[in-house]
């Protein structure tokens, strides 16, 4: 169990600040005397955080240029996840699936490798650059859809959905960290809106387009639909995005004979598989002694988990309750879309003057529990959403009703996520790592929850099911946020993988 007194440290190089000395396994040993960062390298510092190298001083135009593309790699990746579920039965035809598990495992089994591959990305983003770990992996990912069009068996669609999602985790694990190398604290909520839009508008619009696809071309044509996605992707983002990560920009610029040679202290060397294995165990050092990146992943990946049941189940309710053809089905998705897009609207505006509010309180300075009470505000629709979207579908009222369910549980979902991943930023020193962390537990349970949805809702029904995952939300989603609110900045204090 991660526990809130943490005693041990990840090596510390941060973005844009450097802290400790540590000894060669990474971590900082309690009790050993951590040198001071001298007056000659706080110049330093300073004169980087003036360098227009620095990508918190390019213009506004380039920063929001990178930040759409990255939007729109972690658009891309999430859509492929979600957006053959109305064509499962011609999936199960095609390859002749008779297993309801097996059949929810040909979608779920993209999320598997969604939840391990920002282990490896995201750390890797942070030893090599944030670019061509998003360059490869898109290029990657397209090759992988491919399979999955051409597949000859279900085995082999499997294991091509399961590398596909390995790949396509990358925007996962670095566009995060893309927001934070770019945006200060205080101007940050609005980029980080539109990057959490991608995983989430993503599931939603993308079943929605893939139900007509699978009706007119075949599910098969779902497949092809991503690979050109990717292809645009690649067209538009390899030529026109730019490194954001400040140690890797210092390190190139110092190989090019550019003139900071007493920067160079600050950019981590890398030191062959010792420094490879350090990076790639930070997302699990933060999962396990921070309680706070714990808890707050937990629920994150509850309210994910969730999310990726509704779809499991959609095409049963609405084709066998509501007789939806398989292309109409997918418009059931829209109402999860309408939710998200009201929240994208509003969410940022509500942190950002939340935040702000508080941080003028404080005499000018902000802290990360100033980003929690938006997350508490954005809890307590959850449970709502889905008390009114379960017991609508368990009386089998017009289909508007559970519709109107998801378009509130939408809602929240956007904001709970944009605090939370906020909180994270502002709070570890590699964000890339400890959004990483977030999402192994959140696309983990999203892979999870669907296996066993039919079986639940079949035993408890609609209501009975949602109710049960109600109850779960507003165990985690209210209590420990509050708590964190009032005592999180005393568990930093004392935590060493904080800022």
């Amino acid at each position: 169990m991660p526990v809130a007194d943490d005693t041990l440290s990840i090596a510390s190089s941060p973005t844009h600040v450097n802290g400790h000395k540590t000894l060669k396994d990474g971590l900082a040993h309690p009790g050993q005397e951590q040198p001071t960062v001298s007056d000659e390298k706080v110049e330093d510092k300073d004169m980087w955080e003036h360098n227009p190298h620095n990508p918190r001083n390019w213009s506004p135009l380039k920063k929001w240029i990178a930040t759409s593309l990255v939007s729109f790699y972690t658009l891309v990746t999430p859509l492929a996840s979600s957006m053959m579920a109305p064509g499962l039965p011609d999936l199960a035809l095609k390859y002749g699936i008779t297993n309801p598990t097996v059949l929810a495992l040909t979608l779920s089994i993209f999320l598997l490798s969604f939840a391990i591959g920002p282990l490896f990305l995201g750390p890797l983003s942070e030893m090599y650059g944030r670019v061509w770990v998003l360059h490869i992996s898109n290029l990657v990912f397209l090759c992988f859809n491919l399979g999955c069009a051409l597949a000859p068996t279900v085995n082999s669609f499997i294991g091509f959905r399961f590398l596909s999602g390995l790949a396509g985790s990358a925007p996962i694990a670095c566009g995060g960290g893309v927001v934070s190398d770019l945006f200060s604290e205080r101007e940050r909520a609005s980029a980080m809106a539109m990057y959490t839009l991608g995983p989430l508008i993503g599931p939603a619009i993308g079943p929605v387009m893939g139900g007509f696809i699978s009706q007119t071309h075949g599910v098969q044509s779902v497949f092809y639909v991503i690979v050109g996605l990717c292809g645009i992707a690649a067209i538009l983002a390899i030529p026109l995005l730019r490194e954001t990560y400040a140690p890797v920009i210092r390190r190139r610029l110092h190989a090019q004979g550019a003139d900071l040679e007493k920067e160079i202290d600050y950019v981590p060397v890398q030191v062959g598989w010792d420094h490879l294995w350090l990076n790639l165990k930070r997302p699990v050092i933060l999962l396990t002694r921070s309680f706070i990146c714990f808890i707050l992943s937990l629920y994150m990946a509850l309210i994910y988990g969730i999310f990726y049941l509704m779809f499991a189940t959609f095409p049963d309710l609405f084709a066998t309750v509501y007789h939806f053809s398989v292309g109409i089905s997918g418009l059931a998705y829209l109402g999860l879309g309408l939710g998200f897009c009201g929240a994208a609207l509003l969410s940022a505006k509500i942190s950002d003057q939340i935040y702000h509010r508080l941080a003028a309180r404080n005499g000018g300075q902000g802290k990360p529990e100033m980003r929690i009470p938006a997350l508490i505000f954005g809890s307590f629709f959850a449970p709502i959403g889905l008390f009114w979207y379960g017991w609508s579908a368990q009386a089998r009222i017009h289909w508007i009703m559970p519709i109107i369910g998801t378009t509130i549980y939408g809602f929240s979902l956007l904001t709970t996520f944009l605090p939370i991943q906020l909180y994270l930023v502002d709070t570890f020193a590699y964000s890339a790592s400890a959004l990483a962390a977030a999402s192994v537990f959140r696309s983990f349970l999203g892979f999870v929850f669907p296996l066993f949805g039919a079986q639940t809702y079949a035993k408890l029904g609609y209501g009975g099911g949602n109710s049960l995952l109600a109850g779960l939300a507003i165990v985690f989603g209210i209590p420990f946020p509050v708590w964190i609110y009032y005592y999180g900045e005393r568990i930093r204090a004392r935590s060493s993988l904080s800022r």
